[in-house]
């Protein structure tokens, strides 16, 4: 499994995603991918994470956006040398599809927002790679 990271103002942000064949109807074309992501303060400040917004791509041309507070119904603080995982899915109408998008970081000493970039990361079903 690939690992995609960027960094931005001190925030390491890493993605890993993985098809969930068991949750999947390729013949009513529903792909569904789990990806975990790891949020890690490499900065010197306290960061809250308030909002998220995604660009979903389908292999097909379809481009989806989902916004909203938190990531899974959570907005966590993170200390500076701490990190924040969350498994969370999406699914796709084909077989392959991107994701990308950033998370809406509140600094905490200053009160400074911050966008922290989500790398673009890739859902490919195995059975594509063959």
């Amino acid at each position: 499994m690939a690992i995609t990271t960027t960094i931005t103002d001190g925030v390491k942000i890493s993605v890993e995603t993985q098809y969930q064949p068991e949750y999947s109807n390729p013949a009513s074309e529903h792909y569904m991918f789990a990806y975990k992501i790891n949020i890690e303060n490499l900065g010197d400040y306290t960061v809250q994470l308030m909002r998220r917004h995604w660009d979903i791509f389908d292999s097909n041309g379809t481009r989806r956006e989902v916004e909203g507070e938190g990531v899974v119904g959570l907005q966590p603080v993170i200390e500076p040398g701490e990190s924040h995982e969350y498994i969370s899915g999406c699914n796709l109408k084909t077989d392959m599809g991107s994701m990308k998008g950033e998370y809406q970081m509140l600094r905490l000493i200053d009160n400074t927002m911050f966008d922290a970039n989500i790398p673009e990361f890739y859902l490919i079903a195995p059975f594509k790679l063959n």
